[in-house]
């Protein structure tokens, strides 16, 4: 809910995502007072090719700019800091002009180069420099395609922007951006966290070729006169270091201490715990922290919320035109909550989208079991409810192992938690308690939060998170449901995937023979 603007200071947010762009001010107690939007189109060359016009995100912003300032007086504002949709990058001019279309976080053209690099560099040392081992979601194999596919043009690229960066060039005329905006892109040292120059040169690009990394919440430039006219922001006000979406998420659900974990249920489901040194493992991909000098140990699930939506299209959409006031998701988990834990006896492994961690499989696809003729739309609703809790168990466990953390709780935000019946199934299903943020832009916040600490608001980024954010409901876990999914859990969903993959792959060679 919007705070009616006052005389008090404020800092903007701008959330660059993959559909839109979010700017929002936000106060000391991190109440939104103003808010300006704008949407831009994906572009899909080839089936799974997902780009867009880099120039769209600036279009976006100035629009979601323009609209935000109007509603405040803008002298009150002290400063800006941006979150994006992390991977996406663009190669750009010396002018900041791109050379094409934007590559996306969710573009799919990079499975061979997954390979090539796994095959050279070797996934395991490639997973200890980075934090990540090679995934299509990642820019560096997509910037792998590019040399192969389009070598001039990156011969020919300035340097490559990622979404942040091509933004804050935008602002300051300064190609920079924050080291936790560009590790997700996989080619950051981040123990040393710095550019991985050895492995930029090894591809055949130059150092010189990426922009100059800070800290989050360092201060990296001011808006130009240029600027201050396309988005009605004071001429000279501070640009922020920020970082990614899920960075910032992390953020603004204040899980900025051990053991508070945050859980993004929105198009992808992203969770992580925050750790002062430095983990890698299988089970996760390790980021730099949007607190200065942390690490985030992150777990990534593609197909969240996206696979709600998939099923309601695909199998639910004469839903949309019934005559009650409901969405065709709400009648579902109406009926899916009448349903006793275990959903009839379907069980679903959520890989609509391959798998990241902890499996790393480009291959992988979704699974159901246990189908009989008394199943019907509700219990393959709450099979995928459970699948996603069940997958956030199997990566939560390990991830409370490697970085030596039993987590107290989880703090939920994204589309998803909206859903009562989901939050509980996530707590009865992992054993931890789940509370909900306050914050619908959980994300946005987090950006405010950077820069509220930049400009002295608060003394650090953690006493900054525990002043600006709050939590509402929670969700315990009920100890006889717990007990049920336990077994499930144990003796059908954790060996489900490496027994059942082998067949799928079969299945796929010979279909596609």
């Amino acid at each position: 809910m919007m705070t009616q603007p006052g005389n008090e200071p404020l800092v903007i947010g701008i959330d660059s995502s993959t559909t839109a762009c979010k700017a929002i001010a936000w106060d000391k107690r991190g109440r939104a007072v103003a808010e300006g939007r704008a949407t831009y189109v994906l572009l899909q060359p080839e089936p799974s090719w997902h780009e867009q016009n880099a120039e769209d995100w600036w279009a976006g912003a100035c629009k979601a700019l323009r609209e935000c300032v109007s509603q405040v007086d803008a002298q009150q504002i002290e400063a800006i800091c941006i979150t994006h949709q992390r991977e996406s990058f663009v190669p750009v001019d010396r002018e900041g002009r791109p050379l094409r279309n934007a590559i996306l976080w969710s573009d799919e053209r990079s499975r061979v180069q997954v390979a090539e690099l796994e095959e050279h560099f070797g996934r395991d040392a490639l997973h200890r420099l980075t934090g990540k081992p090679p995934s299509m979601t990642q820019s560096l194999p997509k910037i792998v395609w590019l040399l192969e596919q389009e070598p001039d043009t990156v011969l020919r690229a300035h340097k490559l922007c990622d979404v942040h960066a091509f933004l804050v060039h935008r602002l300051t005329g300064q190609f920079r951006t924050g080291l936790p905006n560009a590790d997700p892109m996989g080619l950051v040292d981040l123990i040393n966290r710095r550019w991985a120059g050895d492995l930029i040169e090894a591809l055949g690009l130059r150092l010189d070729q990426f922009c100059d990394l800070y800290e989050p919440g360092a201060q990296i430039g001011r808006v130009t006169a240029e600027a201050a006219r396309s988005t009605g922001l004071p001429t000279g006000l501070p640009v922020i270091a920020g970082a990614g979406d899920g960075h910032c998420a992390g953020l603004g659900a204040n899980a900025t201490t051990p053991g508070r974990a945050y859980l993004n249920l929105g198009t992808a489901v992203v969770s992580g715990v925050i750790s002062a040194d430095y983990p890698c493992d299988r089970a996760f991909r390790t980021l730099i922290a949007p607190v200065p000098g942390y690490y985030f140990a992150e777990h990534v699930l593609r197909g969240g919320v996206f696979t709600i939506g998939w099923f309601v299209e695909r199998f639910a959409s004469d839903l949309r035109n019934t005559w009650l006031p409901l969405s065709p998701e709400e009648l579902l988990e109406a009926a899916a909550a009448k349903l006793s834990p275990g959903a009839g006896g379907l069980m679903l492994v959520p890989y609509w989208n391959n798998v990241m961690n902890p499996y790393w499989d480009p291959a992988a696809s979704g699974i159901v079991i246990g189908w009989t003729g008394a199943h019907g739309r509700e219990h393959l609703y709450r099979a995928i409810l459970e699948g996603i809790a069940y997958e956030q168990r199997l990566v939560g466990d390990a991830m409370m192992t490697a970085v030596g953390q039993r987590f107290s709780e989880y703090i939920t935000m994204g589309g998803g938690s909206r859903s009562k019946l989901w939050c509980q199934i996530m707590a009865d299903v992992t054993g931890v308690p789940v509370l909900r943020s306050t914050s619908t832009e959980a994300t946005c916040l987090g950006a405010g939060i950077l820069a509220a600490t930049a400009v002295g608001w608060y003394a650090d980024v953690q006493t900054a998170a525990e002043a600006m954010t709050a939590t509402a409901e929670r969700f315990t876990p009920q100890p006889e449901t717990q007990a049920r999914y336990d077994q499930l859990y144990r003796e059908v969903y954790q060996p489900l995937f490496p027994t059942v993959q082998p067949l799928v792959d079969r299945l796929t060679a010979l279909t596609q023979a």
